[in-house]
């Protein structure tokens, strides 16, 4: 078979070294992929949002079979010109990617559904957002109603600081059309989980449960980032609020919907806080969430080809979705000063992996010579699987530790959240 994986990122990344795994895959193309995932799969330089030359190669090459991972491309119907086609994909429409594409549609759905959510109020005019922030105590969140490449999330300590938030939004700009719709919303206490789901629109087959580590300092401090690293499984997430989430969450979201002609296939990734009243929703993502997926998928013991293509057919529930009895970690090794400003194009040196350490590069080119260089704010993640939590982490940190280049910068404390909740 021949692949087609939209988008070029350390996701990507993974799930390219995943669907390798499986002896029918012959060829796999990255559009447009990265100089660290060249020697895994045919990078081609065509960007994930470019669906009318997405759709040509497509037309001009044999694909078999397309993934298209990150929010952006799904949202602007990736999927749907690619099945056209007659390209199976693993993947929402369009109309099932709004489920992220839209914070305001997602909170209205849950809302409507009986979804244990935050409170929120949705607003399109500042000063009638303003008002309301006059009747509301903080902490508060403000979120950004479109996508803003997970930065449009505000968790503002002051009512005057979610009035700024309002006004960078709405006023200035700051995530483009993106803010020109806010959700306001209550802030929630707990620990956060993230739990990806495999879904054919009717079965759900949940992934092993993540913690991810988004701020960029030691100690959970500084500004918001795609991810600075994360654990798995999530201590946080045991069986009984499994089962709640399933009854109370997972399964009522497919439902609601299908009720509203917007069938979901593909990942639907739970963002969830475990409150003292019970799991809630934080925030639904229309695909594998980035670096969650560099953690869930090493664990994952059946065949992810099989998998993706249950979910484009219909017929996940005859499928065996299983994973290792394991622990995962991945460390994020990033250039310093991200997410703000940051130097790239230090050439690396990497360390060799094992059977249970990976590196997924996440923002790497290659130069005439052949040299990877660092060209992006997150550059990779190093991450190792073993029997104990303990162990995941400590394998992690030694690959994350060989890996060498100009600025690199990384997280000394993640999973440790996790091993205080374990002990």
């Amino acid at each position: 078979m021949n692949l087609m994986v939209i988008g070029g990122g350390g996701r990507e990344h993974a799930i390219i070294k995943k669907l390798r795994e499986n002896p029918d895959v012959e060829s796999i193309y990255a559009l447009p992929g990265n100089g660290g995932m060249a020697k895994d799969a045919e990078c081609v330089n065509i960007g994930a949002k470019d669906i009318p030359a997405i759709v040509e190669f497509a037309k001009t090459h044999p694909v078999d079979f397309a993934v298209v991972a990150p929010d952006n491309p799904l949202v602007l119907g990736c999927v749907d010109e690619l099945q056209k086609l007659g390209i199976p994909c693993f993947g929402p429409e369009a109309k099932a990617a709004i489920i992220e594409g839209s914070k305001a549609f997602s909170k209205d759905l849950m809302k409507q559904y009986g979804i244990p959510t935050a409170k929120y109020e949705t607003f399109t005019e500042m000063d009638k957002a303003l008002q309301y922030l006059d009747t509301q105590s903080a902490p508060i969140v403000v979120k950004a109603d479109g996508l803003a490449l997970g930065k449009g999330v505000i968790i503002a300590e002051t009512i005057d600081d979610a009035k700024q938030a309002v006004q960078d939004m709405m006023a200035g700009g700051k995530f483009g059309k993106s803010g020109e719709c806010v959700v306001i919303e209550e802030f929630l206490t707990g620990p956060e989980v993230s739990v990806l789901a495999f879904t054919d629109g009717n079965v759900v087959k949940p992934m092993v449960s993540s913690m991810d580590h988004k701020r960029a300092l030691d100690g959970d401090k500084g500004l918001n980032t795609g991810g600075m690293g994360t654990v798995a499984p999530n201590p946080y997430y045991t069986d009984e609020v499994a089962q709640r989430c399933m009854e109370e969450i997972f399964l009522p979201t497919i439902r609601a919907m299908n009720a509203e002609n917007r069938t979901f296939r593909g990942c639907l990734y739970f963002g969830l806080m475990i409150t003292p009243d019970g799991p809630k929703v934080i925030e639904y993502n229309c695909r594998f969430g980035d670096p969650e997926t560099q953690v869930v998928l090493p664990l994952l013991e059946s065949d992810l080809l099989t998998i993706m293509q249950a979910t484009a057919n219909g017929t996940l529930a005859d499928v065996d979705v299983k994973f290792r009895d394991e622990h995962a970690c991945c460390v994020v090794v990033a250039s310093e000063g991200y997410p703000l400003k940051y130097d790239k194009g230090f050439p690396m040196t990497l360390p060799e992996t094992g059977a249970d350490t990976e590196i997924y590069i996440a923002g790497a080119k290659l130069d005439d010579a052949g040299t990877l260089l660092t060209n992006g704010g997150r550059v990779l993640g190093a991450v190792a699987r073993a029997e104990t939590l303990e162990g995941a982490i400590e394998k992690a940190y030694d690959l994350a530790a060989k890996v060498q280049f100009e600025n690199a910068y990384y997280r000394k404390d993640i999973g440790q959240r996790a091993l205080a909740a374990k002990a």
